[in-house]
């Protein structure tokens, strides 16, 4: 089939997702062509994707590393932006087609929301712009007809699962977690685990931050509040299932008692490629699923006595408002302290119980609301921590 070549900005391009992106648009180079890449401080690889994809703007996280970028660049013009606006102009371009919106925390909201203000094809890999502004960005989709396409490989594997199912004959949808490494840990001994020990995941190759939140499911109780507004979908309706085998990305279980099911291999390249080439599917240079061969596939239930910041995002999907702001700032603040060695694994979940018990719930009006709520959160979570010192 004859396709228009499409531009791609692609956001977050020196992180895991950033990367496979431009590794499936090199493949595909007579459908793809990137226009746009945005990064955070890693210049050396930046100059590299610059180099190969030649694209049209660049854009890093501070003044500093663009001027180091603009010095050690050799190739032809390209425009050299920074800062949260750099990404903003990198995403709202435009002659972007594509935007895959990939840098990690709340810092991917402001691009992620002026790539669906200007009507993109949004490929969605950043799950907090939904947990805290998901009815902000469902609202701008329908008023300018941007399409949001989700990449975490469980909202794919729904998205692709629903394809011309009516709504109402849906019961549940069930996402599937790995359990990180400490599925089977006992009880008694997950608060004494290490970062090393929570960096290991047993299938997927991850950042640090979303690794740590494997190891402690709060990235389960992110995807379900993500799921909410991707598929307008009321909280009793959605649950997980731990399985390991990280084989079944989804379920969803219909009036009926029918249960579809999405499989494929634990490798990012196959939710990010089907997110970029939609409704359309290309040849996948990965080996075939051989079903054969995997072995029995278990589900279980998760047991929030081991996961309490997995039961904690339970509660903040059913009372929403300006919880989940308040949880994905609490969480970040919090893992970021452990990352950098300030804090027990076994103490995240009362650390970030702690910041969300300091904060009253209320009604959010505005974006800009989101992020105040976020800033204060970081506030109380900086003088919990020092309290700790």
């Amino acid at each position: 089939m004859e396709h228009r070549r499409e531009t791609i900005a692609v956001l977050g391009s020196t992180g895991s997702i950033g990367r496979s992106t431009l590794e499936i648009a090199a493949r595909l180079k007579d459908r793809f062509r990137v226009t746009g890449l945005a990064a955070g401080s890693n210049v050396t690889l930046l100059l590299k994707q610059t180099a190969e994809f030649k694209p049209e703007i660049v854009s890093l996280r501070t003044e500093r590393d663009a001027a180091e970028f603009r010095r050690r660049h050799k190739g032809g013009r390209v425009r050299v932006t920074f800062g949260p606006e750099g990404a903003v102009e990198v995403a709202g371009r435009p002659g972007n087609d594509i935007v895959v919106s990939a840098i990690t925390g709340i810092d991917g909201l402001g691009p992620t929301l002026a790539a669906v203000k200007a009507g993109k094809k949004v490929a969605l890999a950043n799950k907090e712009s939904m947990v805290v502004a998901g009815g902000f960005l469902k609202r701008e989709a329908a008023r300018s007809k941007a399409r949001i396409i989700p990449v975490d490989s469980e909202h794919s594997g729904v998205f692709q699962c629903l394809a011309g199912q009516k709504m109402e004959s849906v019961r549940r949808v069930i996402l599937t977690a790995s359990g990180g490494p400490f599925f089977r840990t006992p009880l008694g001994e997950i608060g004494r685990k290490t970062l090393d020990d929570a960096l290991r995941h047993p299938r997927w190759r991850m950042g640090k931050k979303v690794t740590v939140d494997s190891a402690t499911l709060m990235n389960k109780g992110l995807e379900l509040i993500e799921a909410r507004w991707l598929f307008d979908l009321d909280p009793a309706r959605l649950d997980v299932l731990i399985h390991p085998q990280s084989i079944v990305h989804s379920l969803v279980e219909m009036r009926d008692g029918s249960v579809l099911a999405q499989l494929s291999r634990t490798d990012m390249k196959v939710p990010i490629q089907y997110a970029l080439t939609y409704p359309e599917r290309e040849a996948s240079p990965l080996p075939a699923l051989d079903l054969s061969r995997i072995g029995p596939l278990e589900f279980h239930r998760v047991d929030e006595r081991k996961f309490p910041l997995f039961a904690l995002a339970r509660t903040v999907l059913e009372e929403g408002e300006s919880l989940p702001v308040a949880l994905n700032a609490a969480n970040e603040a919090v893992v970021e302290a452990f990352l950098a060695g300030g804090v027990r694994f076994g103490a995240l979940a009362g650390l970030v119980e702690r910041c969300l018990a300091a904060h009253v719930k209320r009604p959010v009006r505005d974006i800009s609301e989101v992020f105040d709520i976020d800033r204060e959160i970081r506030e109380t979570a900086k003088k919990i921590l020092m309290q700790r010192t």
